[in-house]
């Protein structure tokens, strides 16, 4: 029989009478000899039911195997961890949660690597499932499909799950009661589906379909939906084209692929996250991109999108106008994007957008570029001091674009949290959270928690937070996150003194601490590491082997 180049992994595991055991254990789980005979499309799932992001993707995973199915392959569906930021933030469980982007990643290479897939479709629904997903289909290079699994709608009176965060702090101000808080908690989350606003997940979405991973349309949809399951069939029969055609994550995840998503980020007003996982998933492709492109792209890139947190609208309310291709359309005609870019469709970014109707006249969700939110990138790339090797800031404008104050320094986000809902916390802080970095936590835990209560209690313009940690997509206000280098390793940030002065420039992009050389020296002196809070498991095993928030704090770094 002519080699067949689709079977290129599965061949060496079903073909040939030395590989009849492989065979009889396959048989027993629905393959016939005809079966033998096709590319093994391996089906990553990240269904579980202990999130609403994630509830719904066994079905999706169904959808996806039968349209390999149909399109002639052979599907196999397997399973990947999730874990719910929305349920840890604000716990020591949080600490888990960047780790289980590099669990997922390990896992899906695993899985394929072992058994021989030739092809993968991977559906992710929640912050790290998505970029490890991308990380784990990098890795194997075996041609592939990401799907997103879709946006939840909206609560009861437009409420999602930062407003319940931010209740909590309304109520310790006094502007909320209990009623009124649990009347949110019980609305706000009506179903299936990623957290409504311009998050980390609708914003890696987003990112993932402008970088040409997913099919066009996959990142706005929502979650229970009709076209949501026909895009996973589509994606399941993309997978056969793509390896007739022998088109891998390597030839489509280009520098300028990067470039795109980048530039998508930045006029949706995405999540500071997608920097951290770009910068991992480039990483693992082998594309170098470092701090000072988003930087760079930053300077020409507007902010589009009127959309949470900072904005007013939810990501089911911009599929409702056409999702993100109109926008991708707009940036590509504004010469914003690379149109000659690869996509899993087997074309290019400009021939999939080729018959993109423009949004409708009515709608003011997508700003036009003579009335941008803001004229340049809300991603602030920061340097100085503090951040000798830079830091990230989520900034619109609208919480001002200068802040001083005095440092109110914590060695945990548990800390903060107690001293901003008890009032210590008042106008004119800088809080310092600090030992909350890749290494330090370990794993890098999400801020949500303190900023929704500094929201809440209505200092959004008035107190500012810095940390080596990082921040949720929810997170607004003047923030500054991955500060590095983290102060587990003797950063700057771990030198801060409890009422030094702090100055935070989004326009100069300086984060800076009002102390002289010769005083950091002397505090640089007496300052000793401390000792690794866990010292066997999955977290310290991660303290151990994971790099620089700068670099995407990722573990497989040569």
């Amino acid at each position: 029989m002519l080699e067949d180049k689709r079977r290129r992994y599965s061949s060496q595991v079903v073909d040939g009478v030395g590989k009849s055991a492989s065979r009889a254990m396959l048989r027993a789980v629905g393959f016939t000899d005809d079966d033998f005979l096709k590319p093994q499309v391996g089906i990553a799932s990240t269904w579980s039911n202990l999130t609403p992001c994630n509830m719904h993707i066994n079905r999706l995973a169904e959808e996806a195997a039968a349209g390999a199915d149909a399109a002639g392959g052979k599907s196999l569906i397997f399973n990947t961890i999730t874990v719910s930021d929305g349920i840890a933030n604000g716990t020591e469980g949080m600490k888990y949660s960047l780790v289980s982007r590099e669990v997922i990643a390990d896992s899906i290479e695993t899985v394929a690597g072992c058994e021989g897939f030739d092809g993968l479709v991977a559906i992710g629904g929640c912050d790290k499932n998505m970029p490890g997903c991308l990380m784990g289909l990098a890795r194997l290079n075996r041609p592939a499909v990401f799907v997103y699994g879709g946006t939840i709608l909206p609560g009861e009176n437009h409420t999602d799950i930062i407003s319940v965060f931010e209740a909590v702090g309304a109520h310790a101000q006094g502007k909320m009661d209990l009623i009124e808080v649990k009347q949110i908690e019980e609305t706000a989350i009506p179903g299936a589906g990623s957290c409504g606003g311009m998050y980390t997940a609708n914003t890696m979405a987003s990112a993932i379909e402008a970088m040409g991973m997913s099919l066009p349309g996959s990142s706005a949809q929502n979650a229970v939906s009709a076209n949501k399951l026909e895009d996973c069939q589509a994606a399941g029969a993309a997978v056969l084209n793509l390896l007739e055609s022998d088109i891998k994550p390597s030839d489509i995840m280009t520098r300028e692929a990067f470039e795109n998503a980048i530039t998508v980020v930045i006029a949706l007003g995405g999540s500071t996250n997608a920097v951290l996982h770009l910068l991992a998933m480039a990483s693992t492709v082998g594309v170098a991109l470092a701090l000072e492109d988003f930087a760079e792209i930053g300077k020409r890139v507007p902010v589009l999108a009127d959309l949470r947190p900072s904005g007013h609208y939810m990501m089911s309310e911009l599929v409702a106008i056409g999702g993100i291709q109109p926008l991708l359309k707009m940036l590509l005609d504004r010469g914003l994007l690379h149109g000659d870019c690869l996509t899993v469709t087997g074309r290019t970014l400009s021939e999939n957008l080729s018959d993109v109707a423009p949004y409708p006249e009515d709608q003011d969700i997508i700003h036009a570029f003579d009335n941008p939110i803001k004229a340049d990138s809300h991603l602030r790339i920061l340097y100085g001091n503090l951040a000798p090797t830079g830091a990230v800031a989520k900034i619109t404008g609208k919480e001002g674009t200068h802040f001083t104050g005095r440092a109110r320094v914590f060695h945990s986000e548990e800390e903060a949290q107690t001293r901003i809902l008890d009032g210590t916390v008042v106008a004119g802080d800088v809080l310092v959270i600090r030992y909350e970095g890749p290494k330090g936590g370990p794993g890098m835990r999400e801020m949500l928690s303190p900023t929704s209560a500094i929201m809440g209690r209505g200092l959004g313009s008035d107190v500012a937070l810095i940390t080596d940690g990082r921040f949720s997509g929810g997170s607004h206000g003047f923030v500054v996150g991955h500060i590095t280098p983290e102060a587990a390793e003797g950063g700057p940030i771990a030198l801060v003194e409890e009422g030094d002065t702090i100055t935070i420039d989004a326009v100069a992009n300086r984060i800076e601490l009002d102390v002289s050389d010769q005083e950091l020296d002397r505090r640089r002196q007496s300052w000793q590491a401390p000792g690794p809070r866990f010292i066997r498991g999955v977290l310290a095993k991660y303290a151990r082997t994971v790099g620089s928030a700068s670099k995407g704090a990722v573990t497989d770094l040569p």
